[in-house]
């Protein structure tokens, strides 16, 4: 027991002064002779017992009643605390991410949750409710009521660490403040680990929700298996916990407009596909019905009307080969000998081959800088006996890589780097046994840059350094059989489409998606996203020839987008949730030190608001004091 004025407590000492007056009478009695009767002295003695015990009696009850006195003047209370805390922090990390749309016992997992905070009645106390993607701080339930009844599922998850983190650092830095982190979460199954450090100074509290079902059938990706001049085929992928059902329907829409319907029966990784004509621009979306989780039942994607990659190829060498790479379904190639070479025509290009120039002059160095600063990239072969200072003066101002000790032996090219983004999606799986191509001869090539392809003795064969791709060797026909290996085509073909990032069919909301977009914009003039009456200016660089959008956590929204200037819809791009979340696989949580934990959020709240109060004693000796006066009459009255 505590007390709100403990210094009041040394009015107990004035309890002495009654006893001192019980104890010690002032009164002296005098002895009076008297006829000695027998019966006489028995009364005498009685009266004496009876009187003291009387006094007793009256004595403690008068102590009790001035004793409860003090007491209730003192304030007394309990709390779980040791020492008095007169106001109390509370932060509350609500997940609002997809998975909570699964259903409870009493429904959706997230809208019941709302529920429970709003009826732990916090009206009149100061709480911090932050979500994955909202901070409400400083205020309370009454005030929050529409937010928190009107709270809208996130496509982006805290990461649980992270949670407590941001959680803590939304407490004040008083100290003598009572601090509850509560965590509301279904707490699904992620790849780090879920730990929670020692933390004296708060007190943390998980809510594990759990739905009733964990059976969940969603559309996991879509891709395109097979093209050819009249049709594409697209693949759609499913992937679910049911591995039974009777046949869910799958559905394609270019718009509205339903284009065709299929129908599975196992979605543990089930396809199915559909085929649409080629050449056709569609804004479309994949769809199908499951009861559970509603956020990754539709997919959207789109295919724009192709825009052709500008790639000009300045030689001294036969270009016969980059000709048959740079076809003209996808590229626009234009091919000049260097000493016809118009430098008006450079800054219209995406890609600049430099075909085994032998030297690269000064003018035309200055045209590359100039060129690579706005965007465009280059593609370096090398000459045999080349004038190697030309190449490096005109590397250093494009790249970091240079060129050196030119060697003539035979070395053959072993190593493919699977993870660089030329080589994306070229191979199924890392392949090692494929015919070496061998060169004849050769530059030392040095880049701080990993290698996209290497000889047998690790020596860098092609890298990338900034915009700019070099070779370290030329590849006509006398010097290498490169251009007969069939590595050529991947390697040539990959490196004039990064030259222009055209869009994927989607993009995953949160991730860093970056995409160029084949346009010439009018100074401060800028590109939109919109789609009905959401509009969204996304961090954009502008170049010559195009502009590259970079999209992070926007749009919020899974939904197919058009990208605009000035009202003009120059092409479109999907983006859709990221599926992460379709698996309902769930941590257990039996392990965690450091915190209590509970799947019954109404307890913990009721436990956290039992914590923070206050159980004020003093009405109870007020009572006490007037039972104790009451007990004194009463002795004073009937005690015979």
């Amino acid at each position: 027991m505590l007390f709100k004025h403990p210094e009041l407590l040394y009015a107990l000492l004035l309890l002495l002064i009654p006893i001192i007056v019980h104890l010690f009478q002032l009164r002296r009695f005098q002895k009076v002779d008297f006829t000695n009767v027998a019966f006489l002295k028995s009364v005498t003695i009685q009266t004496r017992k009876s009187s003291q015990l009387k006094k007793w009696f009256t004595l403690i009850t008068r102590l009790l009643l001035f004793a409860s006195i003090i007491l209730a003047f003192a304030q007394p209370y309990f709390s779980k605390g040791e020492v008095l805390k007169l106001q109390s922090e509370t932060v509350i990390y609500l997940d609002n991410s997809f998975s909570m749309q699964a259903k409870g016992t009493q429904g959706e997992l997230l809208k019941r949750a709302v529920q429970d905070i709003l009826e732990a009645n916090y009206d009149n106390e100061t709480i911090t409710i932050f979500t994955n993607n909202k901070t409400l701080k400083n205020t309370n339930s009454k005030t929050i009521r529409n937010e928190l009844l009107q709270l809208e599922y996130s496509p982006n998850q805290l990461d649980y660490s992270a949670a407590i983190l941001k959680g803590k650092g939304l407490f004040s830095k008083d100290n003598s403040t009572q601090k509850n982190l509560l965590l509301i979460s279904d707490f699904q199954q992620l790849d780090n680990v879920f730990d929670i450090q020692t933390d004296s100074s708060i007190s943390t509290n998980i809510v594990q929700l759990k739905p009733v079902n964990t059976n969940n059938v969603g559309i996991d990706s879509l891709y395109i298996s097979k093209m050819n001049a009249s049709t594409i085929e697209l693949t759609v992928t499913l992937n679910g916990s049911e591995t039974k059902l009777e046949n869910l329907p799958v559905s394609l829409f270019n718009g509205e407009n339903l284009l065709a319907k299929s129908s599975v029966s196992n979605t543990n990784k089930t396809s199915t596909t559909f085929s649409i004509p080629n050449h056709v621009k569609i804004n479309g979306k994949i769809t199908i019905d499951d009861a559970s989780l509603q956020f990754d039942n539709t997919l959207f994607f789109n295919i724009n009307e192709r825009s052709n990659i500008n790639v000009l190829t300045i030689n001294e060498a036969d270009e016969n080969y980059l000709k048959r790479i740079f076809t003209d379904d996808e590229f626009v190639l234009q091919s000049v000998a260097a000493n016809q070479l118009n430098f008006n025509d450079i800054s219209k290009q995406n890609l600049i081959v430099l075909n085994e120039l032998k030297s690269i002059p000064i003018s035309l160095s200055n045209a590359l800088q100039s060129f690579t600063e706005n965007g465009g990239f280059v593609l370096v072969i090398p000459a045999l006996d080349a004038d190697i200072n030309s190449y490096n003066q005109s590397l250093s101002g494009i790249s970091h890589a240079s060129l050196s000790n030119e060697t003539e032996a035979d070395k053959n090219i072993t190593s493919i780097n699977f993870s660089h983004p030329v080589f994306d999606a070229v191979f199924d799986k890392q392949v090692s046994n494929f015919q070496y191509p061998v060169v004849h001869d050769f530059y030392t090539l040095n880049a701080p840059e990993s290698a996209i392809l290497s000889f047998e003795d690790n020596k860098p064969f092609l890298v990338q350094s900034k915009n700019t791709f070099v070779f370290a060797a030329s590849l006509n026909a006398e010097n290498s059989n490169f251009m007969d290996s069939p590595l050529i085509v991947p390697t040539i073909y990959n490196i004039g489409r990064q030259s222009l990032k055209l869009p994927k069919l989607y993009y995953h909301i949160g991730e860093n998606n970056t995409f160029d977009v084949n346009t010439t914009m009018r100074q401060d003039a800028i590109l939109k996203l919109k789609h009905d009456d959401v509009e969204i200016i996304p961090q954009q660089q502008t170049f010559s020839n195009k502009v590259t959008i970079t999209t992070n956590e926007t749009p919020e929204m899974a939904q197919t987008y058009a990208i605009t200037n000035n009202n003009e819809t120059l092409e479109h791009i999907s983006y859709n949730y990221n599926r992460s979340e379709s698996n309902l696989n769930y941590q257990d949580l039996s392990t965690i030190k450091n915190a209590s934990i509970s799947n019954s959020l109404p307890q913990i709240l009721t436990n956290i608001k039992s914590d923070n109060n206050i159980n004020a004693l003093w009405k109870w000796f007020v009572i006490f004091a007037l039972l104790f006066l009451i007990i004194e009459m009463l002795i004073l009255k009937y005690f015979k």
